[in-house]
């Protein structure tokens, strides 16, 4: 047993394992299995390879639905986006799962732990065990706290275009006026702020921020999209 992890599951995920040993061997590099021959150990590699596909099956369904209107190019896009190495590892270390991965001695003082490649690793392998301990579900709601938020927050909104979104949405019942201004403009040439506001017909409904005025106009009509759906 990984000293601490049960618990970190349990109090901050609501998630219990049943089968302690798959929870072990998503956790175990095969450098830990070589140094402690007579313990019968697994490594992670076998559950990693099956939680990988069920995190591309949540994933693609998940943005399906919620993204009806978005082709399937941009779909296959996005998905490429949230289920890569980059995006895994960041949302390993969102849960601390660095903490309790097992390495050898060697790969201890490499700093493996750091990798992103093993966390991204560690990440899929825990969604292996967690499949096949409870099935689906518990993975749907562990991405429902863990990844589906990202999106809300905007960690993918290059995938997006939502000031057409905001156009079609607007224009529904007949044409009206769209406009964005810049509000203002702060920083260093190396990290420039734009700040832009979004009219619709004449009225505020949203105001973004972003490195460059194209991404913030585009905050501002996802700020706006939000407004005229809670509207309605």
């Amino acid at each position: 047993m990984i000293q601490g992890l049960n618990e970190l599951l349990k109090k901050r995920f609501h998630i219990t394992i049943q089968n302690q040993s798959l929870l072990d061997e998503a956790f175990t590099q095969a450098s830990y299995v070589n140094e402690h021959p007579n313990q019968n150990l697994k490594f992670y590699e076998r559950i990693e390879f099956l939680g990988d596909a069920v995190m591309q099956l949540v994933v693609s369904e998940y943005i399906y639905k919620r993204y009806p209107k978005l082709p399937q190019g941009r779909l296959t896009r996005l998905r490429a986006a949230m289920v890569n190495e980059d995006s895994f590892a960041s949302f390993a270390r969102e849960c601390t799962f660095d903490k309790y991965i097992r390495l050898g001695r060697g790969e201890e003082k490499a700093h493996a732990r750091e990798r992103d490649s093993l966390l991204c690793d560690i990440f899929e392998s825990f969604i292996g065990a967690l499949y096949l301990d409870q099935g689906v579900e518990p993975v749907i709601a562990f991405s429902n706290q863990v990844i589906f938020p990202k999106l809300d927050e905007g960690r993918f909104d290059e995938f997006f275009d939502h000031k057409t979104e905001l156009q079609e949405v607007a224009q529904q019942n007949g044409p009206v006026a769209i406009d964005y201004e810049l509000v203002s403009e702060d920083g260093p040439d190396n990290d420039r702020a734009f700040k832009v506001s979004v009219t619709v017909d004449g009225k505020e409904l949203g105001v973004g921020v972003g490195h460059s005025k194209k991404h913030a106009e585009q905050v501002a009509a996802k700020e706006a999209l939000k407004k005229l759906q809670a509207d309605n």
